[in-house]
């Protein structure tokens, strides 16, 4: 795929992060204004980290790939 701008390694952590704050603000660990944060800030890092594909890499023309 020529559009994939993440290394593997970059990926998994963004999945482990995007889940990782997805179950603290689903989950009820986190509650107020934070945890509805994380409930919608999770999914950036999981999305980007499941396509393989960063937008802000893409911007500033930057790879963590070969």
């Amino acid at each position: 795929m020529s559009f994939v701008n993440e290394s593997t390694v970059d990926r998994i952590i963004r999945v482990a992060v995007g889940v990782l704050l997805l179950a603290l603000g689903w989950g009820g660990v986190v509650t107020g204004t934070l945890g509805t944060i994380f409930k919608f800030l999770g999914f950036v890092p999981l999305l980007t980290g499941l396509i393989g594909w960063c937008p802000a890499y893409a911007l500033f023309k930057f790879r963590t790939n070969s």
